[in-house]
């Protein structure tokens, strides 16, 4: 990892021509464009092997990748081709550390990550489809770059408050980004997200600026971690920045359904005002729930970081954190809520890939 990690762009590049050269079919499997494409099935795959002592993650986040690539068409019998394309890219780029051991420890490692998401790929083929499409029903522009959109999934779609899924638009085949839930499951089958229009986002731009009711999008299987342990009536501190916000709202909805009291701390952070594009929904929570308390944080106004804000409040021993928001945020805020004497055991968050990476 330390010798190819400073080439990793000419790795990836290499193992894509490897793959494309060898098995020119699945070519068909990826985005016309692979600018954005090109290093994430690398670097799940290097994420992984990197964390093959840490069982229980690595197996969730595994059996997550191996569902979700049901969407893009792959079958069992593609892992092996890029299994070979793997190892070839690595023992080019590090011929001074590769050594007969060491390939056959990647062989290993890849088989037993391979096994594990074809196996969970062919259990949810069971129970699921690959994908769902869904109806835009409404589109509410809350800011010139922010959009609320609401869609009816055309299938039953089975969720929970804090996850995500993926997104494909019909402007960018094969183009698939991940947004957060921003309801808890609702009665009527509605899913809502929060979508920012963000600079070269061929997805987020498609429905912030483009969609409308009557549109219709594709939906992968749903995925995340940040749930609500409701066996526990431990405190819930949330940190949202920006359209983090979304799961957030989720999670404090799931609370506010099971009837119970537990406490809710919730910290909203922004950079300007009209950030905060959502408070007003909070506060109408916070009104109607006498343990939910909601703050708001403007970096432009009080020159505060939403991390840095928690050290004013508190203690927080007895609550179970949960971040969402810009991945600087996040990882500072795992920093600040450990340095406050929250163990990682209780700290969730919204991507299981920064996670792994932070949790090394």
């Amino acid at each position: 990892m330390t010798e190819i990690g400073p080439i990793a762009d000419k790795v990836t590049s290499y193992f894509y021509a490897l793959l494309f050269i060898r098995r020119p079919d699945l070519r068909a499997l990826f985005p016309p464009a692979m600018d954005t494409q090109r290093d994430r099935l690398l670097k799940a795959l290097l994420t992984a092997a990197e964390h093959l002592d840490n069982t229980p993650v690595l197996v969730d986040y595994l059996r997550d990748l191996g569902r979700g690539h049901r969407k893009y068409g792959t079958l069992a019998e593609h892992y092996p081709a890029v299994g070979e394309c793997l190892i070839g890219a690595l023992s080019t780029y590090a011929p001074a550390v590769w050594s007969p051991e060491m390939e056959a420890a990647w062989v290993r490692a890849y088989t037993t990550m391979a096994q594990v998401m074809i196996d969970a790929a062919a259990a949810d083929e069971l129970r699921s489809p690959a994908w769902w499409h869904a109806e835009i029903v409404a589109h509410d522009l809350r800011t010139p770059d922010v959009a609320i959109l609401t869609v009816r999934p055309d299938q039953p779609y089975s969720f929970l408050a804090g996850q995500y899924t993926s997104v494909e638009t019909p402007w960018w085949p094969r183009v698939w980004r991940h947004y957060s839930f921003a309801s808890a499951p609702r009665p009527d089958g509605l899913l809502t997200f929060h979508v920012k229009a963000v600079s070269a986002g061929w997805v987020s731009n498609a429905l912030v600026r483009r969609a409308r009711p009557g549109d219709v999008i594709r939906l992968g299987p749903p995925t995340g971690s940040m749930t609500v342990d409701h066996t526990t009536d431990s405190g819930l501190l949330c940190l949202g920045g920006g359209t983090g916000i979304a799961p957030i709202r989720a999670l404090v909805e799931d609370v506010a359904e099971r009837g119970a009291r537990r406490p809710v701390e919730v910290f909203y952070g922004a950079r300007t005002d009209r950030d905060l594009y959502d408070i007003d929904t909070l506060l109408r929570l916070q009104q109607s729930h006498p343990w939910l308390s909601v703050r708001a944080v403007v970096d432009q106004q009080a020159r505060l970081r939403l991390p840095d804000a928690l050290r004013d409040y508190g203690p927080w021993n007895e609550y179970d954190a949960y971040l969402s928001g810009p991945p600087g945020m996040i990882r500072s805020g795992i920093d600040t809520l450990r340095d406050i004497g929250i163990p990682s055991s209780r700290i969730r968050h919204d991507s299981l890939e920064e996670l792994l990476v932070v949790g090394s």
